[in-house]
């Protein structure tokens, strides 16, 4: 059964929803103190620095699987 396109855009969007619930129920509890009158500009500035890191895997993930899948179109 050949997946293509269809598998790719599922692929993604498990990906979008999985991210998001992530960053919602994991990332946006956590909070960070200790830094006195910077708590705010030091916990948002964490939790951006985590959300482009998760965004910057997620491309990685969906490229690698676009290129698997497209490989595997080109061979049959």
């Amino acid at each position: 059964m050949k997946s293509g396109i269809p598998g790719f855009l599922f692929g993604m969007w498990v990906l979008i929803l999985m991210g998001g619930w992530l960053v919602v129920t994991v990332l946006g509890p956590i909070s960070i103190s200790g830094f006195g009158d910077l708590d705010g500009i030091v916990n948002s500035g964490a939790k951006a620095v985590i959300a482009v890191m998760l965004v910057v895997i997620w491309v990685l993930i969906l490229s690698t699987f676009k290129n698997w899948i497209f490989r595997k179109e080109i061979k049959s």
